[in-house]
């Protein structure tokens, strides 16, 4: 028996350690299929044209989607709660992007096909015509005055402001204070590269849906999933089984969660995916980018001091 606060003896290790543990990778369904990503090149840029008539054509190709083929799909939802100073703007996300892409690796269309290697010439085989659009990559570049906007529907490329502490007395602080010291610390972007790239096997049947995918937390990404398929969490089931790592990316909805279920509705089989590593670099979420300026204001005794950081 344990009790809360006992340290408990790891019992995973040994098969780690002598190459036994489950991951996605390890594990194949009967008649399942493959899936590849096609996604974009550029960081900004209208899509002018897809034309799939090449890839569809590959030997071994069963489906090629685009946004027009999951447009009857819920659209990726934000779960972030966050106590803000006006209403967080959230822009609509689909799956397979709409009309543009706002950043490299994002999905633009979803191969699937018989094995791994016919699925990755079918997404090589997908011709997309993009119009480059003016793009920034440094954040604070990116709420200037006149910065390209990623979303027309969010001004200044600002998500949301929030605000803690009392605001008056700070300024009344700094108005007074004898000594004011101040820095500015840069937390650079970071790709985040755990041991197991993300994967995902996803089946459709009698009961509901079910995805087997790399990931910390399952209960969090059942329920998106089933908002964006318009069904009840008991017919969704998402399963983790060993996980390579994740540092936290691992734990949010990504498209393609979402495209592995509709293709496996759709075809009637299982279908899989498993990112290679560069993909992994482009088509998951990162880390960092911060840039914090912060100033301490204090008096004249030692140990007494009023801060803000913004």
């Amino acid at each position: 028996m344990a009790y809360i606060g006992q340290s408990l003896t790891r019992t995973e290790d040994h098969r780690f350690l002598t190459g036994h543990g489950r991951f996605v990778e390890d594990i194949d369904l009967p008649g399942q299929a493959w899936a590849q990503v096609v996604r974009s090149p550029h960081a900004h840029a209208a899509i002018a044209a897809i034309d799939t008539a090449a890839a569809r054509a590959v030997p071994g190709v069963l489906a090629v989607y685009t946004h027009d083929d999951i447009a009857g799909l819920g659209l990726m939802r934000c779960p972030t709660q966050v106590a803000t100073l006006e209403p967080m703007r959230v822009p609509p996300r689909p799956a397979l992007a709409q009309g543009r892409v706002r950043h490299v690796g994002d999905p633009v269309a979803f191969v699937v096909a018989e094995t791994r290697s016919a699925a990755r010439d079918g997404a090589e085989a997908v011709a997309v015509s993009y119009d480059p659009l003016p793009c920034v990559v440094d954040g604070v570049a990116a709420m200037a005055p006149g910065a390209p906007l990623l979303w027309d529907s969010v001004p200044g490329n600002i998500s949301y402001r929030f605000q803690k502490g009392d605001a008056d007395a700070v300024r009344a602080a700094f108005a007074t204070a004898p000594h004011v010291v101040e820095v500015e610390l840069v937390n650079n972007r970071l790709v985040i590269a755990p041991t197991e790239t993300r994967a995902g096997i996803a089946r459709f049947g009698e009961d509901g849906f079910e995805l087997i995918l790399t990931a910390a937390g399952v209960h969090g990404i059942r329920d998106q999933l089933a908002g964006v398929f318009g069904t009840t969490q008991e017919r969704m089931r998402v399963v983790a089984p060993d996980v390579g790592g994740g540092f936290g990316i691992k734990n949010a909805l990504y498209p393609e969660w979402i495209l592995l279920l509709h293709a496996a509705r759709r075809l009637g089989r299982p279908v899989k995916w498993v990112a290679e590593r560069a993909e992994d670099f482009t088509g998951t979420a990162q880390g960092r980018d911060n840039v914090t300026k912060a100033r301490l204001a204090l008096d004249g005794e030692i140990g007494r001091a009023s801060c803000r950081a913004s």
